[in-house]
């Protein structure tokens, strides 16, 4: 068995920081997407096609790491609202490929700036350096979960 930590111990903790953070960026990104038809799951696909391009469905639900039914329902909502279009694979007729549409693109533009302005608002206490270095930090703190080289490229799917 492990000792307890020892009171007074002079090394910092993040978790509980991180979480905060986190919680207070998420509710204030939740209520700039709800406004454009939005939720987290929409924009992170309409991120990844638009930085990649189009997609089968399979190599989607991959990338985004969710069951393929997740996926379809997904799909299913931008659709709807012809964010996205499917149509079928030319090599393969049995596929769908994933294609960003227009408005697609527009809305990904305006919900990029929203969460711009809740960054800012969340992040206000850090000048730019500080944010470039926090950037920095949490990178490297996710090196293990994340692919850097799509982040070493500045992509948003990182």
């Amino acid at each position: 068995m492990a000792p307890l930590p020892v009171s007074g111990h002079t090394s910092h903790r993040c978790s509980a920081l991180l979480d905060h953070l986190a919680r207070r960026m998420r509710m204030r990104a939740e209520n700039v997407l709800t406004p454009l038809g939005l939720r987290p799951r929409h924009l992170l696909a309409l991120t990844v096609l638009n930085t990649q391009g189009s997609s089968t469905q399979q190599a989607l639900a991959r990338t985004l790491e969710m069951d393929s039914t997740n996926v379809v329902g997904l799909l299913n909502d931008l659709e709807a609202d012809h964010l996205i279009e499917r149509r079928r694979s030319p090599e393969d007729r049995r596929r769908h490929v994933v294609v960003l549409t227009e408005l697609g693109g527009i809305k990904l533009v305006q919900a990029e700036a929203a969460l711009a302005a809740v960054e800012d608002d969340v992040l206000v206490a850090l000048d730019p350096e500080q944010r470039e270095q926090l950037y920095r930090l949490l990178l490297q703190a996710s090196a293990g979960s994340v692919d850097l080289a799509a982040c070493a490229e500045d992509r948003p799917t990182c």
